[in-house]
């Protein structure tokens, strides 16, 4: 069977599904990074935080309340990427039983499919959740980064390295949240992609329901409005 054969098994409202969840797991993510600045996203806002962080971490003495800080962070993004790692080798074992799968899909969407359009269903999954994984090693290497940056800046906050070194450590540990906050939107849009098992109604409905989360967290939540209490000094 070539992929013509195999792909005649989809039909177009499967097409414009899978179309739909690439195009909604984009768009959320570059609207949360770059949104309106008449209304940023809480990632956006937490940039601002983030760098007052090191700001004040420059004076403040003893440090060791910022490396626990530092350390949660790593803690967090080296669950997620055991976990995800988790989740990819039970993906590949789902893929060589097929069989089962075919039955309990069967029962939900009362059709019957071939096992290699459940197997290719199944790495749309794994290809978010890999993806997932990658952003997840990354930015725990970013917080490791930041990490050692932090640790070079003098104790002496008038040493003219002191602000400097913690700028850079502001930008590195920005960059780690961004992975980590990519790979967490890699990890639900691969959830939702697991919908399309039960057919292609349930990925667009699944897609819909996974982008107003995402959106309503990053501009809508309680969250957002506490941390607009306090004016950012400034937006970048």
């Amino acid at each position: 069977m070539n992929w013509t054969e195999r792909l005649s098994h989809f039909s177009v409202l499967d097409f414009i599904a899978f179309a739909g969840l690439l195009v909604a797991w984009l768009s959320i993510g570059y609207l949360i990074e770059n949104p309106p600045k008449s209304r940023p996203s809480v990632s956006r806002l937490m940039v601002h935080y983030r760098r007052e962080w090191m700001h004040h971490f420059v004076d403040r003495n003893p440090r060791i309340f910022d490396a626990q800080i530092l350390g949660n962070l790593r803690q967090g993004t080296a669950f997620f990427a055991s976990a995800t790692m988790i989740a990819i080798g039970a993906g590949l074992a789902l893929m060589g039983n097929a069989d089962q799968l075919a039955g309990v899909a069967e029962d939900f969407t009362l059709t019957q499919a071939p096992n290699i359009i459940l197997e290719i269903k199944i790495s749309v999954m794994l290809v978010f959740i890999a993806n997932a994984f990658l952003k997840f090693v990354w930015a725990h290497r970013l917080f490791g980064y930041c990490s050692v940056v932090m640790s070079s800046v003098p104790n002496n906050p008038k040493d003219p390295l002191a602000l400097p070194r913690a700028a850079i450590a502001g930008e590195i540990n920005i960059a780690a949240s961004r992975g980590f906050n990519r790979a967490m939107r890699s990890v639900y849009f691969g959830l939702t992609a697991a919908a399309w098992l039960f057919g292609a109604t349930a990925l667009l409905t699944a897609t819909a329901v996974t982008s107003f989360i995402l959106w309503r967290r990053e501009f809508a939540s309680k969250s957002r409005v506490a941390l607009l209490q306090e004016q950012p000094r400034q937006q970048t």
